[in-house]
């Protein structure tokens, strides 16, 4: 084998550009006698890894077209989000200066301002106390034992 790939014998080989498309599965060409054409093993096997090449080739530049396509929508998705939580942000804030109004008309403004930040910063107590509880919860406890069992492993055989 020279190195190139080619499906013919030398003498009737056409150039590389008018080889039919990667995309397609080459067929079992006719040889010079118009018979059928057998090819050595060796051949089969580099046409085999050239096309397996390709079709990885080919794989990966669809991955990144999907991925980039994925990422714009992906974006675009977050700038909507970030927007719908900073109009929920002011929607809450109003909603915190109502509180505060109809409050006032039963006591002073400056007392049901601090009612309503009080039960606020209760709020925020809990929802914290709840998110850390979660958080001690998340850690991947039978992986870090996992871990550990395998350097221990490893340690042992490498005193032996």
């Amino acid at each position: 084998m020279t190195g190139t790939t080619q499906t013919r014998p030398a003498s009737s080989a056409p150039s590389v550009a008018s080889e039919p498309s990667v995309a397609s599965a080459p067929s079992v060409r006719s040889g010079p006698g118009g018979h059928n054409g057998h090819h050595s093993v060796g051949q089969l096997v580099g046409q085999a890894t050239e096309q397996l090449s390709l079709l990885v080739r080919q794989e990966v530049a669809l991955a990144k077209v999907e991925l980039a396509q994925k990422g714009r929508r992906a974006g675009r998705s977050g700038g909507l989000l970030g927007a719908a939580g900073a109009v929920a942000y002011v929607g809450f804030v109003a909603g915190v200066g109502a509180a505060v109004a109809a409050l006032s008309l039963v006591v002073e403004v400056w007392a049901a301002a601090l009612i309503v930040m009080g039960a606020l910063f209760v709020i925020a107590g809990v929802l914290a106390a709840i998110g850390r509880a979660q958080l001690r919860r998340a850690t991947p406890k039978e992986a870090l034992y996992s871990v550990k069992a395998d350097v221990d492993e490893i340690k042992g055989r490498a005193r032996r």
